[in-house]
Protein backbone atom coordinates (compact mmCIF):
# COMPACT_ATOMS: atom_id res chain seq x y z
CA UNK A 1 0.00 0.00 0.00
CA UNK A 2 1.02 3.78 -1.32
CA UNK A 3 1.19 6.33 1.54
CA UNK A 4 0.82 9.53 -0.42
CA UNK A 5 2.48 12.73 1.60
CA UNK A 6 2.43 16.28 0.96
CA UNK A 7 6.02 16.46 0.37
CA UNK A 8 6.74 15.75 -3.19
CA UNK A 9 9.22 13.63 -4.13
CA UNK A 10 12.33 16.32 -4.85
CA UNK A 11 12.00 18.45 -1.52
CA UNK A 12 11.61 14.45 0.36
CA UNK A 13 15.14 13.66 -1.47
CA UNK A 14 16.58 16.54 -0.46
CA UNK A 15 15.84 16.05 2.81
CA UNK A 16 16.82 12.47 2.95
CA UNK A 17 20.18 13.45 2.00
CA UNK A 18 20.40 16.43 4.71
CA UNK A 19 19.49 13.96 7.05
CA UNK A 20 22.47 11.29 5.41
CA UNK A 21 24.87 14.34 5.58
CA UNK A 22 24.09 14.52 9.73
CA UNK A 23 24.66 10.89 10.11
CA UNK A 24 28.00 10.55 8.28
CA UNK A 25 30.82 11.84 8.29
CA UNK A 26 31.45 11.21 4.68
CA UNK A 27 29.00 11.05 2.24
CA UNK A 28 29.99 10.10 -1.30
CA UNK A 29 27.41 10.62 -4.94
CA UNK A 30 28.01 7.34 -6.79
CA UNK A 31 27.48 7.82 -10.71
CA UNK A 32 27.10 5.77 -13.58
CA UNK A 33 26.66 8.77 -15.94
CA UNK A 34 23.04 8.02 -16.54
CA UNK A 35 19.57 9.92 -15.98
CA UNK A 36 19.20 8.95 -12.15
CA UNK A 37 22.90 9.60 -11.02
CA UNK A 38 22.88 13.25 -12.68
CA UNK A 39 19.96 14.04 -10.26
CA UNK A 40 21.67 11.94 -7.53
CA UNK A 41 25.13 14.45 -8.31
CA UNK A 42 23.05 17.64 -8.64
CA UNK A 43 20.74 16.85 -5.21
CA UNK A 44 23.74 15.84 -3.09
CA UNK A 45 26.02 18.57 -4.53
CA UNK A 46 23.21 20.83 -3.19
CA UNK A 47 23.14 20.00 0.34
CA UNK A 48 26.73 19.57 0.44
CA UNK A 49 27.05 23.44 -0.45
CA UNK A 50 24.28 24.23 1.85
CA UNK A 51 26.21 22.73 4.67
CA UNK A 52 29.48 23.34 3.74
CA UNK A 53 30.73 20.19 3.30
CA UNK A 54 33.10 20.51 -0.20
CA UNK A 55 34.47 19.04 -1.65
CA UNK A 56 32.09 16.52 -2.47
CA UNK A 57 33.39 12.68 -3.43
CA UNK A 58 32.07 11.30 -6.75
CA UNK A 59 32.90 7.93 -7.19
CA UNK A 60 33.06 6.52 -11.21
CA UNK A 61 33.68 2.77 -11.71
CA UNK A 62 34.91 3.17 -15.34
CA UNK A 63 34.19 0.48 -16.85
CA UNK A 64 36.02 1.23 -20.34
CA UNK A 65 33.91 0.04 -22.63
CA UNK A 66 31.54 2.99 -22.19
CA UNK A 67 29.76 5.10 -24.77
CA UNK A 68 31.51 8.30 -25.65
CA UNK A 69 28.61 9.98 -24.49
CA UNK A 70 29.19 8.73 -20.83
CA UNK A 71 32.68 9.12 -20.60
CA UNK A 72 32.08 12.72 -21.97
CA UNK A 73 29.50 13.35 -19.46
CA UNK A 74 31.44 11.64 -15.95
CA UNK A 75 34.71 13.51 -17.06
CA UNK A 76 32.86 16.89 -17.30
CA UNK A 77 31.25 15.63 -13.63
CA UNK A 78 34.53 15.07 -12.10
CA UNK A 79 36.26 18.47 -13.56
CA UNK A 80 33.88 20.46 -11.46
CA UNK A 81 35.54 22.64 -9.29
CA UNK A 82 33.78 21.66 -6.03
CA UNK A 83 34.06 17.50 -6.92
CA UNK A 84 36.64 15.01 -5.11
CA UNK A 85 37.04 12.84 -7.95
CA UNK A 86 37.35 9.54 -7.11
CA UNK A 87 37.35 7.61 -10.85
CA UNK A 88 38.29 4.39 -10.98
CA UNK A 89 40.47 3.24 -14.51
CA UNK A 90 41.87 0.42 -13.24
CA UNK A 91 42.45 -3.37 -14.08
CA UNK A 92 39.24 -5.64 -13.38
CA UNK A 93 37.13 -8.54 -15.22
CA UNK A 94 34.08 -7.53 -16.49
CA UNK A 95 31.75 -10.26 -17.93
CA UNK A 96 31.44 -10.23 -21.60
CA UNK A 97 27.85 -11.60 -22.85
CA UNK A 98 29.19 -11.60 -26.83
CA UNK A 99 30.84 -14.39 -27.09
CA UNK A 100 31.21 -18.03 -25.34
CA UNK A 101 35.38 -18.20 -25.67
CA UNK A 102 36.00 -15.10 -24.21
CA UNK A 103 34.08 -14.71 -21.05
CA UNK A 104 35.49 -11.64 -19.88
CA UNK A 105 36.93 -8.21 -20.97
CA UNK A 106 39.94 -7.07 -18.87
CA UNK A 107 39.09 -3.80 -18.41
CA UNK A 108 42.50 -1.17 -18.44
CA UNK A 109 45.27 -4.24 -19.39
CA UNK A 110 48.31 -2.59 -19.04
CA UNK A 111 49.45 -4.65 -22.40
CA UNK A 112 46.56 -3.59 -24.75
CA UNK A 113 46.77 0.04 -23.73
CA UNK A 114 46.48 0.83 -27.51
CA UNK A 115 43.34 -1.03 -27.72
CA UNK A 116 41.65 0.21 -25.15
CA UNK A 117 37.74 1.67 -25.76
CA UNK A 118 39.33 5.23 -24.48
CA UNK A 119 42.08 6.38 -22.67
CA UNK A 120 42.51 7.16 -19.51
CA UNK A 121 42.23 10.47 -17.67
CA UNK A 122 44.94 12.30 -15.80
CA UNK A 123 43.12 12.50 -13.09
CA UNK A 124 42.21 8.68 -12.60
CA UNK A 125 43.12 6.52 -10.24
CA UNK A 126 44.76 3.52 -12.20
CA UNK A 127 46.21 1.07 -9.75
CA UNK A 128 43.94 -1.83 -8.31
CA UNK A 129 44.77 -2.49 -4.86
CA UNK A 130 41.69 -3.41 -3.65
CA UNK A 131 42.72 -7.25 -3.31
CA UNK A 132 40.12 -8.18 -6.01
CA UNK A 133 39.60 -7.26 -9.55
CA UNK A 134 35.53 -9.07 -10.58
CA UNK A 135 33.31 -6.02 -10.66
CA UNK A 136 31.26 -7.20 -8.31
CA UNK A 137 33.28 -7.16 -5.62
CA UNK A 138 35.20 -4.35 -5.90
CA UNK A 139 32.60 -1.85 -4.53
CA UNK A 140 32.65 -3.13 -1.35
CA UNK A 141 36.71 -3.63 -1.67
CA UNK A 142 37.19 -0.27 -2.86
CA UNK A 143 35.24 1.83 -0.24
CA UNK A 144 36.80 -0.65 3.04
CA UNK A 145 40.07 -0.06 1.39
CA UNK A 146 40.15 3.69 1.06
CA UNK A 147 37.88 4.51 4.22
CA UNK A 148 38.79 1.97 6.42
CA UNK A 149 36.21 1.73 9.95
CA UNK A 150 35.18 5.12 8.75
CA UNK A 151 31.26 5.68 8.80
CA UNK A 152 30.57 5.97 5.08
CA UNK A 153 27.42 6.94 3.37
CA UNK A 154 27.18 6.79 -0.53
CA UNK A 155 24.39 7.65 -2.20
CA UNK A 156 23.05 6.43 -5.32
CA UNK A 157 20.73 6.59 -8.15
CA UNK A 158 18.11 2.94 -7.37
CA UNK A 159 14.66 3.61 -7.69
CA UNK A 160 11.69 1.20 -7.29
CA UNK A 161 9.89 1.86 -10.17
CA UNK A 162 12.68 -0.45 -12.30
CA UNK A 163 11.87 -4.00 -11.04
CA UNK A 164 9.42 -5.18 -8.31
CA UNK A 165 12.38 -6.62 -6.35
CA UNK A 166 13.82 -3.25 -5.95
CA UNK A 167 10.17 -2.01 -4.50
CA UNK A 168 10.31 -5.34 -2.49
CA UNK A 169 13.59 -4.12 -1.09
CA UNK A 170 13.75 -0.78 -0.90
CA UNK A 171 10.35 -0.44 1.34
CA UNK A 172 9.96 -3.56 3.41
CA UNK A 173 13.39 -3.65 5.96
CA UNK A 174 14.98 -1.83 7.55
CA UNK A 175 18.88 -0.76 7.07
CA UNK A 176 19.58 1.77 8.70
CA UNK A 177 17.72 3.26 12.14
CA UNK A 178 14.39 4.01 10.26
CA UNK A 179 15.75 4.00 6.94
CA UNK A 180 14.74 1.21 4.37
CA UNK A 181 15.62 2.62 1.45
CA UNK A 182 19.65 1.04 1.31
CA UNK A 183 21.99 -1.18 1.67
CA UNK A 184 24.32 -2.44 4.23
CA UNK A 185 27.85 -3.19 2.19
CA UNK A 186 29.35 -3.31 5.85
CA UNK A 187 28.80 -2.55 9.05
CA UNK A 188 29.91 0.99 8.44
CA UNK A 189 29.66 1.73 4.90
CA UNK A 190 26.15 1.84 3.72
CA UNK A 191 24.58 2.72 0.33
CA UNK A 192 21.22 5.02 0.21
CA UNK A 193 18.79 5.79 -2.78
CA UNK A 194 17.44 8.89 -1.85
CA UNK A 195 15.03 8.93 -4.92
CA UNK A 196 13.90 5.22 -4.71
CA UNK A 197 10.03 6.77 -4.85
CA UNK A 198 10.71 8.80 -8.06
CA UNK A 199 9.38 7.94 -11.37
CA UNK A 200 11.52 8.47 -14.85
CA UNK A 201 8.75 11.09 -15.42
CA UNK A 202 10.13 13.00 -12.24
CA UNK A 203 13.90 12.58 -13.03
CA UNK A 204 13.70 14.37 -16.70
CA UNK A 205 11.13 16.70 -15.28
CA UNK A 206 14.13 17.88 -12.19
CA UNK A 207 17.15 18.06 -15.16
CA UNK A 208 15.01 19.94 -17.79
CA UNK A 209 13.31 22.21 -14.92
CA UNK A 210 16.69 22.68 -13.25
CA UNK A 211 18.51 22.69 -16.44
CA UNK A 212 21.03 20.40 -15.27
CA UNK A 213 23.49 19.11 -18.14
CA UNK A 214 22.96 15.19 -18.89
CA UNK A 215 24.79 12.73 -21.04
CA UNK A 216 23.79 12.97 -24.39
CA UNK A 217 23.13 9.47 -25.83
CA UNK A 218 19.65 10.07 -24.48
CA UNK A 219 18.66 12.42 -27.35
CA UNK A 220 20.12 9.69 -29.57
CA UNK A 221 18.53 6.85 -27.96
CA UNK A 222 14.89 8.95 -27.86
CA UNK A 223 15.38 9.97 -31.73
CA UNK A 224 15.95 6.23 -32.11
CA UNK A 225 13.22 5.07 -30.89
CA UNK A 226 14.22 2.84 -27.87
CA UNK A 227 11.95 2.50 -25.23
CA UNK A 228 12.71 4.22 -21.72
CA UNK A 229 13.27 1.47 -19.69
CA UNK A 230 16.08 -0.33 -22.38
CA UNK A 231 17.66 3.40 -22.39
CA UNK A 232 21.14 2.00 -20.70
CA UNK A 233 23.81 4.16 -20.61
CA UNK A 234 26.82 2.28 -18.63
CA UNK A 235 28.68 -0.73 -20.18
CA UNK A 236 28.27 -2.23 -23.57
CA UNK A 237 28.04 -5.88 -23.45
CA UNK A 238 27.76 -7.01 -19.86
CA UNK A 239 24.41 -9.80 -19.77
CA UNK A 240 22.06 -6.79 -19.27
CA UNK A 241 23.28 -3.97 -21.36
CA UNK A 242 24.38 -6.34 -24.51
CA UNK A 243 21.18 -4.91 -26.58
CA UNK A 244 23.37 -1.96 -26.68
CA UNK A 245 25.47 -3.58 -29.16
CA UNK A 246 22.91 -3.65 -31.25
CA UNK A 247 22.53 -0.24 -32.29
CA UNK A 248 26.59 0.74 -31.59
CA UNK A 249 27.53 1.14 -35.23
CA UNK A 250 24.66 3.54 -35.70
CA UNK A 251 24.98 5.51 -32.78
CA UNK A 252 28.47 5.64 -32.07
CA UNK A 253 30.77 4.27 -35.24
CA UNK A 254 34.32 5.29 -33.97
CA UNK A 255 33.36 3.56 -30.95
CA UNK A 256 32.20 0.06 -32.69
CA UNK A 257 35.19 -0.29 -34.77
CA UNK A 258 37.16 -0.08 -32.17
CA UNK A 259 35.34 -2.15 -29.49
CA UNK A 260 35.03 -4.87 -32.45
CA UNK A 261 38.94 -4.94 -32.51
CA UNK A 262 39.35 -4.82 -28.56
CA UNK A 263 36.67 -7.88 -27.38
CA UNK A 264 35.64 -10.60 -30.05
CA UNK A 265 31.46 -11.10 -29.85
CA UNK A 266 30.81 -7.71 -30.19
CA UNK A 267 30.77 -7.94 -34.15
CA UNK A 268 28.75 -11.19 -33.96
CA UNK A 269 26.00 -9.24 -31.33
CA UNK A 270 26.00 -5.84 -33.46
CA UNK A 271 24.59 -7.87 -36.77
CA UNK A 272 22.53 -10.42 -35.28
CA UNK A 273 20.82 -7.59 -33.30
CA UNK A 274 17.58 -8.55 -31.63
CA UNK A 275 18.19 -11.62 -33.11
CA UNK A 276 20.83 -12.44 -30.56
CA UNK A 277 17.92 -13.43 -28.25
CA UNK A 278 15.20 -16.37 -28.42
CA UNK A 279 12.15 -13.98 -29.52
CA UNK A 280 10.49 -17.61 -30.90
CA UNK A 281 10.66 -20.99 -30.16
CA UNK A 282 12.85 -22.59 -33.02
CA UNK A 283 10.44 -24.71 -35.06
CA UNK A 284 12.51 -27.93 -34.57
CA UNK A 285 11.95 -28.03 -30.63
CA UNK A 286 8.70 -29.02 -29.27
CA UNK A 287 8.93 -26.87 -26.42
CA UNK A 288 11.34 -24.13 -24.58
CA UNK A 289 12.59 -27.48 -22.32
CA UNK A 290 13.52 -29.16 -25.01
CA UNK A 291 15.65 -26.40 -26.49
CA UNK A 292 17.04 -25.27 -22.89
CA UNK A 293 17.97 -28.85 -22.78
CA UNK A 294 19.88 -28.95 -25.90
CA UNK A 295 21.40 -25.33 -25.82
CA UNK A 296 22.93 -26.88 -22.20
CA UNK A 297 24.67 -29.88 -23.47
CA UNK A 298 25.61 -27.95 -26.73
CA UNK A 299 26.41 -24.53 -25.93
CA UNK A 300 27.80 -24.66 -22.41
CA UNK A 301 30.16 -28.21 -22.30
CA UNK A 302 33.14 -25.63 -22.12
CA UNK A 303 32.41 -24.17 -18.52
CA UNK A 304 31.24 -27.61 -16.32
CA UNK A 305 30.48 -25.88 -12.94
CA UNK A 306 27.84 -23.66 -15.27
CA UNK A 307 26.10 -26.37 -17.20
CA UNK A 308 25.78 -28.39 -13.80
CA UNK A 309 24.31 -25.28 -12.32
CA UNK A 310 22.20 -24.77 -15.46
CA UNK A 311 21.13 -28.66 -15.22
CA UNK A 312 20.07 -28.72 -11.45
CA UNK A 313 18.06 -25.49 -11.95
CA UNK A 314 16.30 -26.87 -14.72
CA UNK A 315 15.53 -30.03 -12.85
CA UNK A 316 14.62 -27.69 -9.70
CA UNK A 317 12.46 -25.70 -11.60
CA UNK A 318 10.37 -28.16 -14.01
CA UNK A 319 9.73 -29.52 -10.67
CA UNK A 320 8.35 -26.47 -8.99
CA UNK A 321 6.36 -26.15 -11.99
CA UNK A 322 5.06 -28.91 -12.90
CA UNK A 323 1.29 -27.96 -12.05
CA UNK A 324 1.77 -25.09 -14.00
CA UNK A 325 2.46 -26.31 -18.02
CA UNK A 326 3.14 -22.41 -19.05
CA UNK A 327 4.79 -20.95 -16.26
CA UNK A 328 7.14 -24.33 -16.78
CA UNK A 329 7.59 -22.74 -20.26
CA UNK A 330 8.57 -19.10 -19.20
CA UNK A 331 11.26 -20.51 -16.69
CA UNK A 332 12.79 -22.35 -19.56
CA UNK A 333 12.84 -19.54 -21.99
CA UNK A 334 14.42 -18.04 -19.33
CA UNK A 335 16.99 -20.34 -18.97
CA UNK A 336 17.18 -20.23 -23.01
CA UNK A 337 18.23 -16.16 -23.30
CA UNK A 338 20.36 -16.56 -20.31
CA UNK A 339 22.57 -18.66 -21.93
CA UNK A 340 22.23 -17.27 -25.53
CA UNK A 341 24.22 -13.77 -23.61
CA UNK A 342 26.54 -16.06 -21.45
CA UNK A 343 25.13 -15.38 -18.25
CA UNK A 344 27.19 -17.44 -16.81
CA UNK A 345 27.20 -15.22 -13.61
CA UNK A 346 23.23 -16.12 -13.18
CA UNK A 347 21.77 -12.63 -13.56
CA UNK A 348 18.89 -12.84 -15.84
CA UNK A 349 18.05 -15.85 -14.01
CA UNK A 350 18.14 -14.45 -11.09
CA UNK A 351 16.02 -11.97 -12.26
CA UNK A 352 13.34 -14.74 -12.73
CA UNK A 353 13.47 -16.42 -9.61
CA UNK A 354 13.27 -12.66 -8.08
CA UNK A 355 10.43 -11.43 -10.31
CA UNK A 356 8.35 -14.61 -10.95
CA UNK A 357 9.25 -17.60 -9.04
CA UNK A 358 9.86 -15.88 -5.41
CA UNK A 359 6.47 -14.84 -5.84
CA UNK A 360 4.84 -17.90 -7.19
CA UNK A 361 5.91 -19.86 -4.32
CA UNK A 362 4.45 -17.38 -1.73
CA UNK A 363 1.10 -16.95 -3.31
CA UNK A 364 0.87 -20.92 -3.22
CA UNK A 365 2.09 -20.00 0.86
CA UNK A 366 -0.28 -17.59 1.18
CA UNK A 367 -3.41 -19.97 -0.48
CA UNK A 368 -2.32 -22.86 1.95
CA UNK A 369 -4.65 -23.94 4.43
CA UNK A 370 -2.40 -22.77 7.33
CA UNK A 371 -3.89 -24.44 10.38
CA UNK A 372 -2.92 -22.75 13.47
CA UNK A 373 -0.61 -20.61 11.01
CA UNK A 374 1.63 -23.65 10.81
CA UNK A 375 3.05 -25.53 7.86
CA UNK A 376 4.14 -29.46 8.22
CA UNK A 377 6.77 -30.74 5.78
CA UNK A 378 4.40 -33.34 4.88
CA UNK A 379 1.61 -31.15 3.91
CA UNK A 380 3.30 -29.09 1.05
CA UNK A 381 7.04 -30.78 0.28
CA UNK A 382 7.24 -27.88 -2.41
CA UNK A 383 6.48 -25.21 -0.38
CA UNK A 384 8.45 -26.03 2.30
CA UNK A 385 11.46 -26.85 0.42
CA UNK A 386 11.54 -22.92 -0.51
CA UNK A 387 11.13 -21.62 2.92
CA UNK A 388 13.84 -24.32 4.27
CA UNK A 389 16.24 -23.40 0.99
CA UNK A 390 15.57 -19.27 1.75
CA UNK A 391 16.03 -19.73 5.95
CA UNK A 392 19.49 -21.65 4.78
CA UNK A 393 20.86 -18.96 1.75
CA UNK A 394 19.12 -15.58 2.52
CA UNK A 395 19.38 -15.65 6.56
CA UNK A 396 16.83 -14.31 8.75
CA UNK A 397 15.73 -10.75 8.12
CA UNK A 398 14.41 -10.23 11.47
CA UNK A 399 15.35 -11.30 14.68
CA UNK A 400 12.43 -10.94 18.01
CA UNK A 401 13.79 -9.98 21.34
CA UNK A 402 13.86 -13.60 23.10
CA UNK A 403 16.38 -14.41 19.84
CA UNK A 404 14.17 -16.21 17.52
CA UNK A 405 15.32 -15.27 13.78
CA UNK A 406 12.16 -14.81 11.12
CA UNK A 407 11.56 -14.64 7.58
CA UNK A 408 9.33 -10.86 6.88
CA UNK A 409 7.11 -10.73 3.66
CA UNK A 410 3.99 -9.04 2.74
CA UNK A 411 2.00 -9.27 6.12
CA UNK A 412 3.72 -11.73 7.82
CA UNK A 413 6.56 -12.92 9.12
CA UNK A 414 7.83 -17.12 9.04
CA UNK A 415 9.78 -18.98 11.21
CA UNK A 416 11.48 -22.47 10.38
CA UNK A 417 11.67 -24.64 13.47
CA UNK A 418 12.65 -28.91 12.56
CA UNK A 419 9.75 -29.99 10.17
CA UNK A 420 7.26 -27.33 10.66
CA UNK A 421 7.11 -23.16 9.45
CA UNK A 422 5.48 -20.76 12.02
CA UNK A 423 3.55 -17.63 10.77
CA UNK A 424 2.69 -14.83 12.60
CA UNK A 425 0.77 -11.85 11.53
CA UNK A 426 3.08 -8.31 11.18
CA UNK A 427 2.41 -5.57 14.12
CA UNK A 428 5.48 -3.45 13.05
CA UNK A 429 5.10 -0.39 11.96
CA UNK A 430 8.23 1.32 10.52
CA UNK A 431 8.05 5.57 10.73
CA UNK A 432 10.73 8.13 10.04
CA UNK A 433 11.49 10.17 12.92
CA UNK A 434 8.93 13.69 12.71
CA UNK A 435 12.01 15.95 11.84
Amino acid sequence: MKILLKENVFDAALNRIRYLFKEFPTVIAGVSGGKDSTVIFNLTMRVARELGRLPLPVFWLDQEAEWTDTVNYCRWLMYQPDVKPLWFQMPMHLDNAASFTTKFLKCWDPQLEGMWAHPKDPISIKENTFGTDRFKELFTAIFSGLYPGQRVAIVAGVRCEESPSRLMGLTHDITYKWVTWGNKNTKTHITFYPIYDWKYTDVWHAIHTEKWPYNKIYDQYYRYGIPVHQMRVSNLHHETAVRSLFILQELDPPLYERLVARLPGVDTAGKFGREFYAHRLPFMFKDWCEYRDYLTEKLCGNDPKWQAGLIKMARQWDYLLEDAPKDRQRGAAAVVNSILCNDYTGTKTDNFRTHFLNKYRMDVADAFDWADNQMRRDQDPKTFKWFEHHFRNKGALWTDAAGAKWFQRRRYRYRLKGDTVFRELRTDVNQAPSS
